[in-house]
């Protein structure tokens, strides 16, 4: 595809919400007042009405790449900037109940005056979850109706899509200027760790796309979970915002099912949601995975080894920590550890003297070592920008130390996200 310059347009003051106003309300008092901001949005507006390149905006889970979901030629443009498969489905965003219902009934729309066709709900299953979870995390798989508005790029050829309301009010407000409903993975190139910030999918998109409007640091870190209520019993076709213990206490939902594997999937069909197919998240780098259980001994012998096969071709190394690996891995003293300028704070590099096979002489190699936090949320928020960062090190290694999958939704969230970006997981 030709190049474009990528503009990133400030945006954060509106990330505040609109305080007591509704959304028409907000909107109509930006634009009145000719902010830089509301500016912004109508440019990001008019471009997905009318252009074939899609926006990157921010919301609450990670940055969106948005297209007109009811033209082809827009949705088009997602798939060859991020160069993602075009058998991979796109979640649906809308700003409101109402606009998803214009969605279910597009008949009634071109219609309105025909008595013949019963209108289309939402089905009642999903009445817990909304009225719980949204605006928010979750992403629910409804029919796609007779006569759909949808772009048929969107759904891939399955006969379901899937739906949320982001809970991020700048998000709701540029899909409510746009009005129409926006067809909105990640903004990332195809593969590649999410994008939370704008400076993310600038690196990732920069001359694929016209627009990058940027609302600061996306607060969950990672994305929507994805749920099916029209199977018995319900599933969770892709973990993440929201836990499936959250998802059981709502009724109808208390034996839903985990239907997702992790790791790269061997299927042949069409995938039932976004992220359930193809190997993702993943920098340049190797990432190593070592499961909670492993000993501190056997992840420094594994890593020493590493060091020395030449093999490997391991020259740098990145770490990440979370909860019980202590800094460095024993494979320097914390006096070595120098802080690194990086785009994350408290990133430190340390020489590693390594004894290669095969070579009589010693060599020093650099490792860069990152403590994500010790709870859920901080791992959650700071993963993707941990692999990003490491990566613009040129690491040729990541190793991450794994959290356990049962403590909780945004733990089973990261570990499925670690599992897609790893080309290892290991128990040592």
């Amino acid at each position: 595809m030709s190049s474009t310059q990528t503009r990133v347009l400030p945006v954060q003051r509106l990330s505040q919400g609109p305080g007591d106003l509704s959304l028409a309300e907000w909107w109509e008092k930006e634009r009145s007042q000719q902010t830089p901001e509301s500016k912004a949005i109508e440019e990001a507006a008019e471009l997905l009405r009318s252009s074939d390149l899609p926006v990157a905006f921010p919301t609450e889970t990670v940055y969106g790449l948005g297209a007109d979901a009811t033209r082809s030629v827009s949705v088009q443009g997602i798939y060859r900037a991020k160069q993602r498969p075009s058998d991979n489905p796109l979640i649906i965003h809308v700003d409101s109940l109402e606009m998803l219902d214009r969605l279910l009934n597009p008949t009634v729309k071109h219609n309105p005056g025909s008595p013949q066709t019963p209108r289309i709900a939402i089905p009642p299953i999903y009445k817990p979850l909304l009225d719980r979870f949204w605006p928010g995390a979750l992403t629910i798989i409804l029919h796609n109706p007779s006569g759909s508005e949808l772009a048929p790029e969107v759904t891939s050829k399955l006969t379901t899509f899937g739906v949320r309301m982001p809970s991020s009010p700048l998000a709701r407000l540029l899909i409510h200027a746009t009005d129409r409903p926006l067809a909105a993975p990640s903004a990332n190139a195809s593969t590649k760790p999410s994008p939370t910030t704008a400076q993310h999918v600038y690196h990732d998109l920069q001359g694929r796309i016209d627009l990058i409007l940027d609302g600061g640091a996306s607060g969950v870190g990672v994305e929507s979970t994805v749920v099916d209520g029209l199977t018995s019993p319900p599933a969770i076709l892709r973990p993440g915002g929201i836990g499936i213990d959250e998802i059981r206490q709502c009724e109808g939902w208390e034996n839903v099912e985990v239907a997702y594997s992790d790791g790269t999937l061997e299927m042949k069909d069409i995938p039932r949601a976004p992220g359930m197919k193809y190997r993702h998240y993943s920098p340049k780098a190797r990432v190593v995975l070592f499961e909670p259980t492993s000993t501190m001994k056997g992840v420094v012998k594994h890593v020493q080894k590493d060091l020395q096969d030449t093999a490997i071709g391991a020259h740098n190394i990145g770490i990440i920590r979370t909860r019980n690996w202590k800094l460095g891995l024993d494979l320097t003293s914390e006096d070595d550890a120098k802080v690194v300028d990086a785009p994350i704070d408290n990133l430190v590099s340390f020489p590693v003297p390594v004894q290669e096979t095969g070579n009589p002489s010693t060599c020093t190699k650099m490792a860069y070592d990152y403590h994500l936090g010790s709870d859920a949320t901080a791992i959650a928020h700071g993963l993707f920008s941990a692999l990003r960062a490491l990566d613009d090190l040129d690491v040729d290694v990541i190793y991450v130390e794994g959290v356990s999958d049962d403590e909780g939704h945004l733990s089973a969230a990261v570990m499925n996200r670690l599992r897609k970006a790893a080309g290892a997981e290991l128990r040592v």
